[in-house]
């Protein structure tokens, strides 16, 4: 009798224990959440677009072919795809400062690593790896935003300035890359600055989760990891021929493993995400909008600037400097556009960027071809103001459309739509670019592209409404 009453004690008391472990988590401390956070999250857009304008000279010191110059730019996005839905559902499980604090670790470690890389394959594989850091990173942020920010005036408020860091890292990336004489230099300081963010953050965040029964949905990580590293694989070989057969098998692969994702998230008891989340309209909007935010603009934008070096002969600087204007106005935008959430649905928002950055690149139609980088002027400012509302409603969009336990894994679905759409936004403005016979048309081409993808995602995130 003594020894069941003591076994159903100290069962009684693990239980509350372990009941009560999310409660032991240390009160946020919202300030400090969103500077650390939104620090980190630019300081990896910044080594995500830092190539951008050092494309050409890191192609030529690393002797990389045009063939293969795509995986210079989607190496990143690869890593950012395949781990962004595994690393939120992680966060919200085993604890978001910890996610964070591991993944901007790892993206300062594997920074500083690829700036001494000596050839194509060791530079992409850097560069895989800081995307799979830099998804637990941003993945992970938003998590703790929402923890820290719990009324929805201040997820108002911070998820607009953290959308407009976005946009800051994306503006000072290649502005850095272009004023430092090497872009090895440049990927050196980005690592020390991102282990900075990691050393504060493990002082100053407060751990947060939302713990779930059952197993770590290892199956479904796997998986869903495989297909996306098969069809990003596949969209960035497909430039040099689509129907090769290693473009193929890695298709139908992708295709498989998707299905063999779909089939265990049913079954398993915690499954990595929710599917029955299809059926929402805004989580269907949020996704939408990532990917076409990733197929029409970060597409374009990622190859633009080395387009431009080649046909108007523009320096790294100059090209930063001329795509500031771009990027900053979207920083501006995405900063002051949190006033506008009270007022306008963040679906009439991403339908407002879309069309304003179709309408700006098409004003920008013709100019490679007069050799006048000032025709590009009013196209930038119209498609950077697209730009910042897109950045300002996405992730409102992404802790919206899901509970607020699973913030980080609503983050996570959306930026991965995101960057999957931009490996295939990169990979296509390269062959649309390359097979027009100029550069000129070429440029052209791309352009319009882009703005028609922009006005299809304009129209389709317009009529989902949440029923």
């Amino acid at each position: 009798m003594t020894d069941t009453g003591t076994g159903t004690g100290t069962t009684a008391t693990a239980t509350a224990v372990q009941h009560q472990a999310p409660r032991r988590d240390s009160p946020p401390r919202p300030g400090a959440t969103l500077a650390l956070t939104s620090a980190g999250t630019a300081v990896a857009l910044m080594t995500y677009t830092a190539p951008m304008v050092t494309l050409p000279g890191t192609a030529a010191d690393l002797h990389t072919p045009l063939s293969a110059q795509a995986w210079l730019l989607n190496g990143t996005p690869l890593g950012l795809a395949a781990l962004l839905l595994v690393a939120g559902t992680l966060a919200d499980d085993y604890g978001r400062r910890r996610i964070f604090v591991s993944g901007t670790l790892a993206l300062g470690i594997t920074t500083v690593l690829g700036a001494f890389a000596t050839t194509t394959w060791l530079f992409t594989l850097a560069r895989i790896a800081q995307g799979a850091a830099s998804a637990a990173l941003l993945a992970s942020s938003l998590g703790l935003i929402v923890h820290a920010y719990p009324t929805q005036r201040g997820r108002l408020h911070a998820t607009g300035v953290w959308g407009a860091f976005v946009s800051g890292g994306i503006a000072v990336g290649p502005l850095l890359a272009g004023a430092l004489p090497t872009w090895r230099v440049s990927y050196v300081l980005l690592g020390v600055a991102t282990l900075a963010v990691a050393g504060l953050g493990t002082r100053a965040l407060s751990e947060s989760r939302s713990p779930r029964t059952g197993r770590p949905d290892l199956p479904g990580a796997v998986t869903f990891g495989l297909a996306l590293v098969a069809l990003v694989a596949a969209l960035t070989l497909g430039r040099d021929g689509w129907l090769r057969a290693p473009v193929g098998l890695l298709l139908l692969a992708s295709v498989l493993l998707f299905a063999v994702f779909a089939l265990v998230e049913r079954r398993t008891a915690a499954p990595m995400i929710d599917l029955s989340l299809l059926r929402r309209p805004l989580f269907l909007a949020s996704s939408t909008g990532g990917l076409f935010t990733g197929l029409a603009v970060i597409g374009l934008f990622s190859f633009l600037p080395a387009l431009l070096q080649q046909a108007l002969g523009l320096s790294a600087m100059n090209t930063a400097w001329l795509f500031l204007l771009w990027s900053g106005l979207s920083f501006a935008v995405a900063l002051s556009a949190r006033h506008l959430a009270g007022r306008v649905a963040p679906r009439h928002q991403l339908a407002l960027g879309f069309a304003l950055h179709a309408a700006g690149v098409l004003a920008m139609l013709g100019a490679v071809g007069a050799g006048s980088w000032p025709r590009l002027l009013p196209g930038l400012v119209a498609a950077g103001v697209g730009s910042g509302l897109l950045n300002a409603a996405l992730p409102l969009l992404a802790v919206e459309s899901v509970p607020a336990g699973r913030a980080a894994m609503g983050s996570g679905a959306q930026q991965t739509f995101r960057y999957v759409g931009s490996c295939a936004g990169v990979a296509l403005t390269i062959a649309v670019t390359t097979s027009a016979g100029s550069l000129a048309r070429g440029a052209d081409v791309a352009l319009t592209v882009s703005a028609v993808l922009s006005l299809v995602a304009a129209a389709g995130v317009a009529v989902l409404r949440e029923r």
